[in-house]
């Protein structure tokens, strides 16, 4: 009788070590309302990737929320590949609408916890003690902790059992200060904190990628992203991290994109040019042209303007947007090519002859 009861206790603790190594918990913010015209929610596709990556390789996953329940998501594309196949399989898109309350969430169920980002998560997930509470049990029972753009705005406050920050002399990322002056206006200043600054003040060692583009940071078990084009990677490194090696898969267009981004300032610049010409369909041509852009607008210096520069022309001839051709204009004159840049603009001006950024170029020139 002895012996039956004893292996009753190992079947029964180990089947729940084996459930705990092959499950994720998901978290996402509670507080979207209306698509995130009212209030901002979580990003789904930071929720969809990372979502099939781990099903893919074969780890059960459960989703949570500070409130629980149903969770909204921010307005997003439902034709894009990752969305459009969650949506088609129903199971992920039903644990959005029922997700566990974080404070019903047992460290001991879970190997990792993904949080995964969108403005919401800056307003409800830093004051959440329960999440506070769970990441910290995770980590402390050795587990894995993940969070991807404004999601790691949960682990600001987290402490672990000696009283330390978690985040403390941990490489990390997130959405920077650079990429929330351009893409956070509406609702950073409502923020208690600015991601970048707070995860400083807790003692990160801050990793940061060219504005929008993909940055991961791996920290033994702590895994951060710096943005929504950072997901799959995060998604990746924490199944490795799992000590699995991630199934082979199609990269997602976006990723397809900003990796052609990645060769061009490699230097392989014929290469990409000829990627895309061969096969202009397979790339998200507005992405890369609007990355060019953006990064032009946030870095005045000759190296990152040299930089934005290729990006742009190499969307141009398949972006025919004038303001576009103004970005390159601009570069041209900011490198000190006056010529071009002025020729640019008269080839705007030519079909836009209203447009009044091109005028307000021009008379920047003029001086």
């Amino acid at each position: 009788m002895r012996q039956l009861a004893l292996g009753l206790l190992l079947t029964f603790f180990g089947t729940g070590i084996a459930q705990a190594a092959d499950k994720i918990l998901i978290v996402v913010s509670s507080e979207g309302r209306d698509q995130g015209k009212t209030r901002p929610g979580y990003e789904m596709d930071e929720f969809a990737q990372a979502y099939l990556i781990f099903r893919d390789n074969g780890l059960a996953v459960d989703v949570a929320s500070p409130r629980g329940g149903a969770a909204e998501a921010d307005k997003y594309d439902p034709k894009l590949a990752f969305n459009a196949r969650l949506l088609e399989e129903r199971h992920g898109l039903n644990q959005l609408n029922t997700t566990l309350a974080t404070s019903a969430a047992r460290a001991e169920d879970y190997a990792a916890v993904y949080v995964v980002g969108g403005k919401g998560a800056m307003f409800d997930l830093p004051d959440d003690p329960a999440l506070k509470k769970l990441l910290a049990e995770v980590y402390e029972r050795g587990g894995v902790v993940a969070a991807v753009c404004h999601g790691p705005a949960a682990l600001v406050d987290v402490r672990l059992d000696d009283g330390s920050y978690l985040v403390a002399g941990r490489a990390l990322t997130g959405f920077s200060n650079e990429e929330e002056a351009i893409f956070g206006k509406r609702w950073a200043k409502e923020f208690r904190f600015r991601l970048e600054d707070a995860l400083r003040k807790r003692g990160a060692r801050w990793r940061e990628a060219p504005l929008m583009m993909p940055g991961l940071a791996v920290d033994g078990r702590l895994i951060t992203g710096q943005n929504p084009y950072s997901t799959p990677a995060v998604a990746e490194a924490l199944v490795a991290a799992l000590g699995r090696t991630p199934v082979a898969r199609a990269p997602w267009r976006d990723e397809r994109s900003l990796a052609l981004v990645e060769r061009l300032l490699a230097g392989e610049r014929e290469a990409a040019h000829k990627a895309l010409a061969d096969a202009p369909d397979a790339y998200h041509v507005q992405l890369i042209g609007l990355i060019g852009y953006y990064q032009l607008q946030a870095h005045p210096e000759p190296a990152r303007t040299r930089a934005a520069l290729k990006i742009m022309q190499l969307a141009a001839p398949y972006m025919p947007e004038p303001q576009l051709r103004l970005g390159i204009a601009e570069a041209h004159w900011r490198l000190g090519d006056e010529a071009q840049a002025r020729a640019m603009i008269g080839e705007v001006l030519v079909s836009h002859p209203d447009m009044a950024d091109a005028k307000r170029l021009l008379e920047r020139i003029d001086g």
